[in-house]
């Protein structure tokens, strides 16, 4: 079984940054692509990042680009997204996944085999 646990969640003032860790206790871990979703209170879980099994290869939702990086280091089994000029639109519950098998790290939650809790993500105004 794959077991994905987050870290790095919590509060923060507009324009704030925060680091959130996915580490994967799956024996595949570097070949399977992983990427970050999230979820605010009414609306529907959206694609935020994803990466390549290799990391050579990313895709950021638009809102994303430019304040979000998403990076792993495959030595640790851990994949990271790095989050600054935090808004309020921003708060949300930050989810990691995992693809079974595929290379692309695409958007559809359907394409996910494996979720990590959730953390949660609160940027105050």
């Amino acid at each position: 079984q794959v077991q994905l646990v987050e870290s790095g969640g919590g509060s923060v003032q507009a324009g704030g940054s925060l680091r959130l860790s996915c580490a994967d206790s799956g024996r595949t871990f570097s070949s399977r692509v992983m990427a970050w979703f999230r979820q605010a209170p009414g609306k529907e879980r959206k694609f935020v990042a994803g990466i390549t099994a290799s990391g050579g290869t990313t895709h950021y939702a638009d809102d994303m680009k430019g304040r979000f990086t998403i990076s792993r280091d495959n030595a640790k089994n851990t994949v990271y997204l790095q989050m600054n000029s935090l808004t309020a639109e921003d708060t949300a519950v930050y989810y990691c996944a995992v693809q079974r098998s595929g290379w692309y790290p695409e958007t559809a939650v359907a394409s996910y085999d494996y979720w990590g809790q959730g953390t949660q993500v609160r940027v105050s105004s």
